[in-house]
């Protein structure tokens, strides 16, 4: 995946939220309905310096005006596993900084919560919230990095544009929470 065109995501303050839009706009460009997907991010200039190869292959070699943290995509995720107990398996080396997934989920309001039947098991839960009337589709891009920093970029089908993607660091602590723990020994 290369860096961020003239074209894509709007400058951002944070590499860490760079990375997140960078991220949240590949993923938009390969359509809805996609399987999750799961990013190493590195210092661009480390791998510049120390992986020449791979940042030519990137576009990084010539470019510097590249973001501070290059997102790669990992191999797939297997599809037949929770992402909690893949996450679970996932070790980083040092020459890491950080990490990043984009997934996508169905969400209902708030205000749907007070009717959901008890007693439903995992799988009739996720049949009841895909027949909800007010179910909305939504793609969340989490990273997180060693020192704790966290962003979260979440599109809505429904406003799938690059002006609509609501950004900020606490928008999914759980996926946020399992992606740090990639990173504990």
């Amino acid at each position: 995946m290369s860096n961020v065109s003239p074209s894509g995501p709007p400058m951002a303050a944070s590499p860490l939220t760079r990375a997140v839009l960078e991220i949240d706009e590949y993923a938009s460009g390969l359509g809805w309905d996609q399987p999750a997907r799961l990013f190493a991010l590195v210092d661009t200039a480390q791998l510049r310096s120390q992986e020449p190869g791979l940042a030519a292959q990137l576009g990084l070699d010539a470019d510097e005006a590249a973001a501070p943290l290059t997102p790669i995509e990992q191999d797939e995720i297997p599809a037949d596993r929770p992402l909690d107990e893949f996450l679970a398996t996932v070790a980083w080396p040092d020459a890491v900084a950080g990490c990043a997934m984009t997934v996508e989920r169905l969400m209902l309001p708030p205000s749907a919560e007070a009717s959901v039947p008890e007693g439903l098991d995992e799988a009739r839960l996720a049949k009841w919230v895909a027949d909800h009337p007010d179910r909305q589709e939504v793609r969340m891009t989490v990273a997180v990095l060693r020192n704790g920093a966290r962003e979260s970029a979440l599109r809505l089908r429904e406003k799938d544009s690059a002006t609509e993607v609501l950004t900020g660091a606490d928008l999914v602590p759980g996926l946020a929470d399992a992606l740090a723990a990639t990173f504990e020994s």
